[in-house]
Protein backbone atom coordinates (compact mmCIF):
# COMPACT_ATOMS: atom_id res chain seq x y z
CA UNK A 1 0.00 0.00 0.00
CA UNK A 2 1.02 3.41 -1.16
CA UNK A 3 1.07 6.83 0.59
CA UNK A 4 -0.98 9.70 -0.78
CA UNK A 5 -1.01 13.58 -0.59
CA UNK A 6 -4.72 14.74 1.00
CA UNK A 7 -2.67 18.31 1.50
CA UNK A 8 -0.54 20.85 0.85
CA UNK A 9 -0.67 24.14 2.26
CA UNK A 10 0.44 26.48 5.39
CA UNK A 11 2.07 24.56 8.28
CA UNK A 12 -0.57 26.08 10.81
CA UNK A 13 -3.04 24.35 8.17
CA UNK A 14 -1.38 20.76 7.51
CA UNK A 15 -0.90 20.53 11.83
CA UNK A 16 -4.79 21.35 12.60
CA UNK A 17 -5.35 18.74 9.82
CA UNK A 18 -3.30 16.10 10.99
CA UNK A 19 -4.48 16.59 14.00
CA UNK A 20 -8.47 16.29 12.86
CA UNK A 21 -6.77 13.08 10.87
CA UNK A 22 -4.75 11.36 13.83
CA UNK A 23 -8.20 11.95 16.08
CA UNK A 24 -9.69 10.07 13.65
CA UNK A 25 -6.75 6.66 14.35
CA UNK A 26 -5.94 7.68 10.47
CA UNK A 27 -1.94 7.68 10.62
CA UNK A 28 -0.40 10.81 8.46
CA UNK A 29 3.22 11.97 7.19
CA UNK A 30 3.94 15.71 7.45
CA UNK A 31 6.79 16.75 5.10
CA UNK A 32 7.45 19.99 5.67
CA UNK A 33 9.71 21.46 2.89
CA UNK A 34 10.25 24.68 4.55
CA UNK A 35 13.64 23.66 6.26
CA UNK A 36 14.62 22.57 2.66
CA UNK A 37 13.79 26.37 1.25
CA UNK A 38 15.93 28.35 3.75
CA UNK A 39 18.74 26.07 3.09
CA UNK A 40 18.48 26.47 -0.61
CA UNK A 41 17.75 30.26 -0.01
CA UNK A 42 14.50 30.68 -1.50
CA UNK A 43 11.95 33.03 -0.72
CA UNK A 44 8.48 32.57 0.31
CA UNK A 45 6.95 30.38 1.88
CA UNK A 46 7.13 26.51 0.69
CA UNK A 47 3.91 23.93 1.36
CA UNK A 48 4.03 21.77 4.14
CA UNK A 49 2.23 18.37 2.88
CA UNK A 50 0.63 15.73 4.59
CA UNK A 51 0.37 11.77 3.14
CA UNK A 52 -1.60 8.89 4.57
CA UNK A 53 -1.95 5.44 3.59
CA UNK A 54 -4.12 5.22 0.49
CA UNK A 55 -6.36 2.30 1.85
CA UNK A 56 -7.59 4.83 4.59
CA UNK A 57 -8.44 7.39 2.60
CA UNK A 58 -12.54 6.28 2.43
CA UNK A 59 -12.37 6.92 6.03
CA UNK A 60 -10.50 10.60 5.95
CA UNK A 61 -11.87 12.00 2.99
CA UNK A 62 -15.25 12.96 4.67
CA UNK A 63 -12.66 14.56 7.70
CA UNK A 64 -10.10 16.52 4.49
CA UNK A 65 -13.61 17.92 2.65
CA UNK A 66 -15.14 19.19 6.04
CA UNK A 67 -11.73 21.01 6.74
CA UNK A 68 -11.32 22.21 3.53
CA UNK A 69 -15.39 23.81 3.44
CA UNK A 70 -14.47 25.14 7.09
CA UNK A 71 -11.50 27.01 5.98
Amino acid sequence: MGLMKVFSGSEVMAIALKTKLEEAGIETLMRNNNQSAIVLGAGGSIAVEIFIDESKYGKADPIITDFKMNL
